[in-house]
């Protein structure tokens, strides 16, 4: 099948990259490179800052280069092979590019604070670095929609006012005050589609890819804008806030015992030598192989949580399941991957199981 197979591969080559991601850099810091290349940037400054700066930018890029074909491969030829993106190999570029350019002007002031807290605070530093992150990720959500978004997109209201009251009917269901509904060109990049509510407080939108709103009749996607309010129905929001919270607090927690008795291994003796940063990497992996399956269990259940609402809100079953089963179609989704598969890698049920969990609800 077209579809299993499209998946079976970008699974593949996604378990691939994390393995090579982790033996290469175990491999830098076992064989002195990460000593090697602070060194040699230590030549140029001595400022601990500044050669932080340099060490992630060296290292990043070379990552880059490493994992080039194989991004080429999975998020360029492969989506045309299969017939879902609109990318020009140019304009592939551009996006990751930007991609970069954003995450840098994210993440560069949030590895210098991080390094100024584990300097300040040494062993502690997994404390004030959790409560920086919360406000840091507080702050992304508020600015996403309005600062992030429209670098990627063209962001403009609905222009179906069928379907703009109908959404705004939903969202007063659930409380929630939306002044607008929008759209953005999602098909600039892919032929995939999807809706989302982002942003925070009064930075709250719904937005559509307009991939949904030309293939999708106005039915369909009342069930879609539906589903993502119960989810707003159901708290989930605020739950994830809380769980993710708890779980950063305990992951760096976890991060700086480990990091702070295993430096030892590889020949450090200070928890903030920048060349022994990589190790944190290391142990975020595994951790991550850990909490991977605990939070799509979670989530499929939030999942299933607003199926049900979506379905006893617009009585619309049949249209539901005809639209879910769409959405997988045009999104080349696996129908029914193996179950180990699902259980560990899938944040949403699969089509089969979603269906038979609709169809098992008393109405």
């Amino acid at each position: 099948m077209k579809s299993k197979k499209y998946n079976n591969i970008k699974l593949g080559f996604s378990i691939l990259k994390s393995v090579l991601t982790f033996v290469i850099i175990l491999l830098f810091v076992t064989t002195g490179l990460s000593e090697q290349l602070e060194n040699y940037i230590r030549a140029f400054t001595n400022s601990q800052y500044l050669i932080l700066i340099g060490y992630v930018l060296v290292s990043g890029a070379a990552i880059a280069i490493i994992f080039f074909p194989i991004n080429f491969y999975t998020d360029f030829y492969l989506e045309h092979k299969y017939e879902l993106s609109n990318q020009t190999f140019f304009a592939w570029i551009w996006e990751n590019t930007k991609a970069s350019l954003v995450g840098g002007v994210i993440g560069i002031p949030l590895l210098l604070l991080f390094y100024f807290v584990l300097v300040t605070y040494q062993s502690m530093w997994w404390l004030p670095f959790a409560i920086l992150l919360f406000f840091v990720s507080v702050i992304l959500a508020k600015i996403v929609p309005i600062i992030i978004l429209p670098l990627f997109y063209k962001i403009t209201p609905i222009d179906d006012e069928d379907l703009r009251e109908r959404i705004l009917r939903l969202s007063q269901n659930v409380n929630l005050k939306v002044e607008n509904i929008f759209q953005f060109n999602m098909s600039k990049n892919t032929k995939k589609a999807n809706a989302a509510f982002t942003g925070l407080g009064k930075t709250k939108k719904i937005i559509l890819g307009d991939t949904l709103t030309s293939e999708f009749t106005n039915d369909e996607i009342e069930t879609v804008i539906a589903h993502e309010l119960g989810h707003y129905k159901h708290k989930h929001i605020i739950k994830n806030i809380i769980i993710g919270t708890v779980s950063s607090f305990l992951t760096l927690y976890l991060l700086s015992v480990l990091y702070s008795n295993s430096i030892s291994w590889f020949g450090f003796t200070e928890i903030t030598k920048i060349a022994a940063l990589p190790i944190l990497s290391l142990w975020g992996m595994l951790l991550g192989i850990i909490q991977t399956p605990l939070t799509n269990i979670l989530s499929r259940k939030y999942e299933h949580e607003a199926d049900e609402y979506a379905v006893k809100t617009t009585k619309k079953k049949d249209v539901f399941i005809k639209t879910l089963d769409k959405l997988t179609e045009q999104n080349l989704g696996d129908k029914e991957p193996h179950p180990f598969v699902e259980w560990f890698f899938y944040s949403h049920p699969s089509i089969k199981r979603r269906v038979a969990f609709i169809n098992s609800l008393n109405l």
